[in-house]
């Protein structure tokens, strides 16, 4: 089962899972709209959406898998680091292990953040009812995200299980709930719009002879334009709603501003030109053991004008990849010794590369890889063959392109 959001909303896909009682994962990523220039691509590449509106996928997904109909995990693009499941155990940092995982615990069917949090129950940093709380926390805030999105693509597929489970929860009570609290959201619009939006303090004194001192040292730490709402509703454990609702007042008074979080800010064409021209050009690394495939991707990206460094060896790869810091790695999956899905997932645990985007390469276009490819970290996904247009279009999502 796969399609647009606009060919089935998210209420009716869940409730078949549910009514069918399927087992599987629920792949959800979220459309933007197109800039001219992806437009002109889009045309030339037919990836017009259907529905008759220029979309680009965002990068922003979500996994939610099921078992028997019922939700027993989802997670999104922050998890495949772990992130988000640190700033929910935020309280409690100075006792919780950073994310350190043997390669035996990342299974096929295993989320990185999933085998993480197994591991701090299994060496009692959490109890299983610590472990279950923070599943539904996590679900509640994905399906509530799920809830708020209208355009996007989705893919289902039966077969794929969480090992071993920790709880489940029946979907029409807990869409029934997270409905409601979508409808709550709304109702502070125009104000606060976004989950990913952050607070700032624009007059302090105003703010400051107005709250008691303990109130206002408290805003002071977090209204600093960079933590999210998302994160800030994790950190004080207290869900989007209630705390959209607890500062919505002072926003209403202009003592908060609400303000697009840095990293979804766009730099007007003049400052982007600047930078770009002050700027090396990206370093894409190719990792590929065949040889043939690897020189004419290399072709590519130089004849492109991005710096590129070819790599055949994989035992070699983490070391060199090391040295060399690249801005993006293609990775193949299919390799001797090393699998792709290895080395993302080594890659992953490393705090150097912890963002960089990896982009996996394969022959297959399978769901099962595809969704393997996501939960150890990758960010994006291509398949061979591709065309020229297509490997381009895609780096040009992730790293800024070069001036040639």
């Amino acid at each position: 089962m796969q399609g647009t959001l606009n060919e089935i909303d998210i209420r009716s896909i869940l409730q078949l899972i549910e009514l069918g009682q399927r087992t599987g994962g629920l792949l959800v990523e979220a459309y933007r709209p197109s800039t001219p220039e992806e437009v002109k691509q889009q045309k030339s590449l037919k990836t017009i959406s259907s529905q008759g509106f220029a979309a680009t996928l965002s990068g922003e997904f979500w996994l939610v898998f099921f078992v028997n109909g019922e939700i027993v995990y989802a997670a999104d693009g922050m998890s495949r680091n772990c992130s988000r499941l640190q700033e929910y155990l935020y309280r409690r940092r100075k006792e919780i292990p950073p994310p350190k995982l043997s390669n035996s615990l990342i299974s096929p069917n295993n989320d990185v953040e999933y085998a993480y949090l197994w591991q701090l129950i299994e060496h009692h940093y959490l109890t299983p009812a610590q472990g279950r709380n923070l599943i539904e926390k996590m679900v509640y805030e994905t399906v509530f995200d799920l809830l708020s999105l209208h355009q996007g693509a989705f893919i289902f597929e039966m077969g794929m299980s969480l090992d071993p489970l920790l709880t489940s929860l029946e979907i029409a009570p807990l869409v029934t709930q997270m409905t409601k609290e979508v409808q709550q959201w709304k109702q502070l619009h125009p104000h606060i719009k976004s989950p990913q939006q952050c607070i700032v303090i624009p007059n302090h004194k105003m703010l400051q002879q107005t709250l008691p001192e303990k109130a206002y040292k408290k805003l002071s730490w977090w209204a600093d334009g960079q933590t999210s709402l998302r994160q800030l509703s994790r950190y004080l454990q207290r869900d989007l709603v209630t705390l959209g609702r607890g500062i919505y007042p002072y926003v209403d008074r202009g003592w908060l501003q609400v303000v697009e979080h840095p990293s979804q800010q766009q730099l007007p064409l003049e400052s982007k030109l600047k930078l770009q021209e002050t700027e090396q050009s990206p370093h894409i690394v190719c990792l590929d053991d065949d040889l043939t495939i690897g020189k004419a991707i290399e072709s590519i990206l130089i004849d492109n004008g991005y710096q590129s460094t070819l790599i055949t060896n994989p035992l070699k790869a983490l070391s060199l990849m090391f040295e060399i810091k690249p801005d993006l790695i293609l990775c193949d999956i299919a390799m001797p010794k090393l699998e792709g899905y290895e080395i993302c997932a080594m890659l992953r645990h490393s705090s150097a590369f912890r963002h960089i985007p990896i982009i996996m390469l394969t022959g297959k276009e399978g769901f099962t890889e595809r969704i393997r490819a996501r939960m150890l970290g990758a960010t994006d996904y291509l398949t061979k063959p591709f065309r020229e247009q297509e490997l381009i279009f895609l780096l040009e999502k992730y790293v800024t392109p070069p001036l040639i």
